[in-house]
């Protein structure tokens, strides 16, 4: 068991018990939730639920039981492409289904078990159950990912992410048609209000900017090709889903079940299509592209035809 005492930061007051904890100690808004669900937060002596309020000045005890860092198990993922590989990256083409690295609550495959299924070796830098992990993508996401395999290329490649150096090139369908048909949307993300499991668009959350062009209108969606400048957590499905457009198939934020359906599609329309950056070893920059995945494909090719 392990604990901690303290008092109410001034910047937390008002925020939710699990929101705040998690900030707070750097749990993730689950694990916060699961230690608040156990009764393992007391402010003042009294115990406090999910969505109580924290005040200021107010004295905070904490008490969880650890949890070791999920295992990196290999398996083998038959439909993960391996598009570029050398002594210092590998850039594969993932397929919707699979995490990009083990976490808790999450038992499906990864795409460092499958590498570690297909015998690559990959950088030990950054913490155990995501190591040579750069960046990542959703499980309901396709599409290209690079994963470092030497330390040096695993620090170059954290910096340039860090400093929008990348290009990051992604395909969406999105319900309706976004107008103007090409824009940028400046929109701060956060933790939903709500929901441990969704973000939106807050006050208070990270500076967030997605650009976005009309490549194809259909009857009742569009095709866009999109280009991100910052990285957050679910931002082109937040951005889309605030300006009333969704990404199709993706239920989680409000896209219709029935058009869902009808396109035959389990997951939002999302692609990471292109992805470009200067190789960390070599210094030339280097792009690379993956095709829609058959489920993609499929559902576009009804649209086409309507």
């Amino acid at each position: 068991m392990e604990s901690r005492s303290m008092p109410v930061p001034d910047g937390l007051a008002g925020e939710r018990a699990d929101a705040a904890l998690a900030r707070l100690l750097g749990f993730s808004r689950t694990f916060a939730a699961e230690i608040v669900s156990a009764n393992g937060v007391t402010l003042d002596g009294r115990v406090l639920g999910k969505s109580d309020r924290l005040v200021a000045g107010g004295w905070l005890e904490v008490e969880w039981e650890s949890k070791a860092a999920p295992e990196i198990v290999p398996v083998i993922v038959a439909d993960l492409g391996i598009v570029y590989d050398d002594d210092d990256i590998v850039v594969i083409d993932k397929p919707a289904g699979v995490a990009a690295h083990p976490s808790i609550g999450w038992d499906g495959p990864t795409v460092l078990g499958a590498l570690a299924g297909a015998g690559f070796t990959i950088a030990t830098s950054g913490a155990a159950e995501r190591r040579g992990i750069v960046h990542r993508l959703d499980v309901g996401t396709s599409g290209l990912m690079v994963v470092a395999k030497s330390e040096r290329a695993y620090s170059e490649l954290k910096r340039a992410f860090h400093d929008r150096e990348v290009d990051k090139i992604y395909h969406a369908i999105v319900q309706g048609h976004p107008d103007p048909t090409a824009g940028t949307i400046d929109a701060p993300l956060g933790r939903h209000p709500g929901s441990s499991w969704k973000f939106a668009v807050v006050t208070d959350g990270k500076p967030s900017v997605t650009h976005y062009e009309t490549l194809e209108a259909f009857l009742a969606a569009t095709l866009l090709e999109i280009e991100l400048e910052t990285g957050r957590t679910h931002q082109i499905r937040v951005h889309m889903a605030a300006q009333r457009h969704p990404c199709v198939g993706d239920t989680m934020y409000g896209a219709d079940p029935t058009l869902s359906a009808k396109l035959g599609l389990t997951r939002q329309w999302l692609h990471a299509h292109r992805l470009g950056f200067v190789h960390p070893s070599s210094g030339e920059y280097v792009s690379f592209e993956s095709p829609y995945s058959p489920d993609l494909q499929a559902a576009l090719e009804v649209l086409r035809g309507e």
